[in-house]
């Protein structure tokens, strides 16, 4: 997946990295469901397949939104954590999920945790922020 700009909007250079259809979806699993490895991804129900998993998180890599390291507790397996990049991507999910709880058909439930998110405020994200920084950055 190649993160080459076409253009210098901003807006352009964004969508080039993170308008697919996974790549958001991975970061939301990171952030929201709280998952660091591989087959956790894998899970997720979208079903992503192995191989696009694989590409999306080295992207991800490559281009600084999460870093991927040896998982201590286990000699086999990667721990990947977002970066204060990928951190800074919380509002982004917030908005876009009060979008599609309002124009889309979603989960009630999801819906409702999405609505809450997006009406708590910058305060309530910024803790959050403050909350995922202590988990992700080592």
């Amino acid at each position: 997946m190649s993160t080459k700009g076409k253009s210098g909007c901003p807006i352009n250079l964004s969508l080039e990295l993170l308008g697919d259809r996974w790549t958001l979806l991975i970061i939301r699993d990171l952030i929201f469901a709280g998952k660091k490895h591989f087959r956790e991804f894998l899970q997720s129900d979208e079903g992503i397949s192995s191989r696009t998993l694989a590409e999306r998180l080295q992207t991800l890599q490559d281009e600084g939104i999460l870093t991927r390291s040896d998982d201590p507790t286990h000699g086999l397996k990667t721990v990947y954590r977002l970066t204060e990049a990928g951190i800074d991507l919380l509002p982004v999910l917030a908005t876009l999920g009060a979008w599609g709880s309002k124009h889309r058909k979603a989960d009630d439930k999801l819906a409702r945790i999405a609505d809450d998110l997006a009406a708590s405020g910058e305060a309530a994200l910024e803790q959050m922020k403050a909350a995922l920084r202590a988990e992700h950055i080592v």
